[in-house]
């Protein structure tokens, strides 16, 4: 019986792993695979019991035919009455809380407990005073085979990925929401951004909950992974003691409580003395234009113009022998290979490769090219049919994907989103003023609420004074928008700053530092720096350039602080220098029609295959440098994923983003216009799980 964690080679030296791999294979293998009592064999059925957090962690990284293949017959929720089966060993994968501890001592202790063995697995660290509950129990002591910290429990997840999973409607029949995983993850505090950046967010309970939480999820990441990072994190802004100056220490705090978690990981076996990673702490006042500027990936236009439940689609696809039309549920997920090659790519480029792949696929497959005029022997026929089931299913897939690019084409046709795009993106580099807003407003008065709203933000990061006294009012009659609508912009002081003093009567006033100096840009232009891009596709988020500089040592130490600060010469045992340090590509024209390297596939000769920007890398995985995490409070976007993507590639780190939630557009507004609401803290939240 061990009171610790687990030791594990998953974390070592030896192999190198993706992130992706970690989970998956520490659950199944290390903890599924290895519960077996001595009398029994590692065939024999098991029972799996995990709590509400804990379902959603294995959910997250398996499926439930991988639960079953490791001799797991029956899962179940610990606060649900349950059968007994005394012939069975059980294993409880929860987290360390009184009401779980309860429970379990519950089932196992006394003459008749519910199972045979016991294997108990805690998500995180367990306190000293539940193991002496355990050990007094002395009925329960001989029933247990394992007693172990597995420390996981961060979600794995891949932005753009969900579905309803077989093993939640097992264990809770709810629809709670999983992930796929893949190089991001989520603490699952989809409200962080109102619990602390709210008007009234440090007097409420949730603030310091929310933290502490928070820290104890992303510190299980690191103790999972076996991984000791640099700990950096944005500095604050502020010292006056104002509710602005608290707002910005929240990278610090959550840095903070993260450095007091790992220093007591030291004592895990294997687990690392010295620096093995970095990573950065940020928070959403970083970059506010990434969760509401037009994202032109097919990935984030999916989710922007299509009605999408999660990663569910319901597309509408041509009748077989010129029938009506049929209506198919389809997952966008990492299961689709052409999902998978053409998500990060922009949505001209995406449309583009898959009429070429279309094209390809039936101009090479035989099924696709039967000489119906000429005599086909036996041998002909039978290499036909048996092309004929890919054939089919590639086409089937191949002709989803084109449907669903033409979708988007004729929404963004509609739309007139290239005319807005184009200005927000010239707006974010400093190429459009106030008369270039005005004009597209009165030019698109049928536009939607939310399309204008995002461009006003926008605006306002660019031009703050802009939105000074009756100007904004002005705006807001222009774009006939209402008050309500207004409130997702005026509310962004409180994250990137605080509000101006002056306030005119006759509406509200805007003044936050958005990251602005002198020049109306929030963005250095880098066409001339990047590979060949295309039009509308020159915004990158603030994560990018942040990444690289810290890949270079050149993050400035007042603005970005470290708990731990590297030596001097330790950068280049961190970085690999896959380019050098002041070698610039040549500029190239912005309406290229070729791919950037990073977006590009590698296409077979069926006009199928993919292969991911990570596939690319795998092989070269042993020669990359040490890893980058990145932490994002309030949510991280799909422009940021995408950044992390790009940057593994670039720089030969695996880039790792983590957030307390993914945010879209709508979402994100509708939780910024609730950061000005009284009342909103007085009753629980409903997507958080305390620990």
């Amino acid at each position: 019986m061990t009171y610790s964690d687990s030791e594990s080679s998953h974390g070592g030296g030896k192999e190198y792993k993706v992130f992706r791999q970690f989970s998956r294979d520490r659950l199944l293998h290390e903890m599924l695979g290895e519960s077996t009592s001595g009398e029994g064999s590692k065939s024999s059925w098991k029972v799996l019991i995990m709590d509400k957090v804990t379902v959603k962690v294995m959910s997250h990284s398996c499926k439930m035919a991988d639960i079953t293949d490791q001799g797991v017959s029956l899962v179940e929720d610990i606060f649900r009455r349950r059968q007994p089966l005394p012939s069975m060993d059980v294993i409880y994968f929860i987290q360390p809380t009184k009401e779980n501890i309860v429970m379990f001592l519950s089932d196992m202790s006394g003459r008749e407990p519910l199972y045979k063995k016991a294997f108990v697995f805690f998500s995180s660290p367990v306190s000293k005073d539940f193991i002496n509950n355990i050990k007094s129990d002395i009925s329960v002591l001989p029933r247990i085979g394992a007693l172990r910290e597995m420390n996981l429990e961060y979600f794995p997840v891949d932005s753009q990925v969900r579905q309803r999973n077989l093993l939640q409607a097992l264990c809770c029949g709810t629809g709670i929401t999983c992930f796929v995983a893949n190089r991001a993850f989520i603490t699952d505090h989809d409200s962080a951004l109102v619990e602390l950046y709210s008007e009234e967010a440090e007097n409420s309970p949730y603030f310091e909950i929310c933290l502490y939480t928070m820290a104890s999820r992303l510190a299980t990441v690191f103790a999972s992974m076996k991984e000791f990072p640099y700990v950096r994190y944005r500095a604050p802004r502020e010292q006056d003691g104002s509710p602005a100056a608290t707002r910005s220490l929240i990278p610090f705090k959550l840095a903070e409580i993260l450095w007091k978690c790992l220093e007591k990981y030291k004592s895990i076996p294997n687990y690392p003395q010295t620096e093995t990673c970095d990573l950065l702490i940020l928070d959403r006042s970083v970059d506010q234009i990434a969760p509401v500027i037009h994202e032109w990936t097919y990935d984030a236009m999916c989710h922007d113009l299509l009605n999408m439940d999660g990663n569910k689609y319901v597309v509408e696809l041509p009748g077989k022998h010129g029938g009506p039309p049929v209506e198919k549920e389809v997952i966008l997920d990492d299961n689709d290979p052409v999902w998978l090659e053409l998500r990060h790519a922009h949505i001209a480029d995406a449309s583009e490769r898959l009429h070429d792949k279309m094209t390809t696929f039936k101009s090479k497959n035989k099924a696709a090219n039967i000489n119906r005029d000429g005599e086909l022997s036996t041998r002909e026929l039978q290499k036909i049919v048996q092309a004929l089931p890919q054939y089919n299913e590639t086409v089937e897939k191949l002709t989803l994907h084109v449907e669903i690019a033409g979708t988007i084409n004729e929404c963004i046709r509609d739309m007139r989103l290239r005319d807005l795009g184009q200005l927000e993106q010239d707006l974010v580099f400093g190429d459009a003023a106030a008369k270039d807003v005005i004009n597209l407003l009165r030019s698109l008065q049928d536009a939607s609420t939310e399309n204008k709203l995002r461009l006003l933000m926008i605006y306002a990061i660019v031009y703050p004074e802009k939105f000074e006294g009756d100007k904004a009012t002005k705006l807001m009659q222009l774009a006939k928008l209402t008050p309500e609508d207004m409130k997702a912009i005026n509310n962004m002081k409180y994250l990137g700053g605080s509000p101006q003093s002056k306030k005119s009567s006759s509406g509200f006033s805007l003044k936050f530092d958005g990251g602005q100096k002198t020049k109306h840009a929030a963005r250095k232009d880098r066409t001339g720096e990047e590979e060949e891009t295309w039009q509308l596709f020159r915004f990158y988020p603030m994560l990018e350039e942040l990444l690289e500089n810290l890949n270079k040592g050149q993050l400035p130490k007042d603005e970005y602080a470290c708990m731990n600060e590297p030596a001097k010469d330790s950068k280049s045992q961190r970085s690999t220098n896959s380019t050098a340090p002041n070698g610039r590509r040549p500029a190239h024209s912005m309406r290229s029609r070729r791919t950037p390297a990073w977006a590009r596939g590698h296409c077979s000769d069926d006009g199928y295959s993919s292969d991911s920007v990570l596939k690319n890398v795998v092989p070269d995985f042993r020669r990359m440098g040490q890893r980058i995490f990145v932490f994002i409070i309030g949510g991280a976007t799909r422009s940021e994923l995408r950044a992390c993507h790009k940057l593994t590639a670039k720089l030969r780190r695996e880039v790792i983003l983590g957030s307390t939630s993914f945010e879209d557009p709508p979402q994100y507004i509708s939780k910024l216009q609730l950061l000005s609401e009284k009342d909103i803290l007085k009753t629980p939240p409903k997507p958080h799980n305390w620990s």
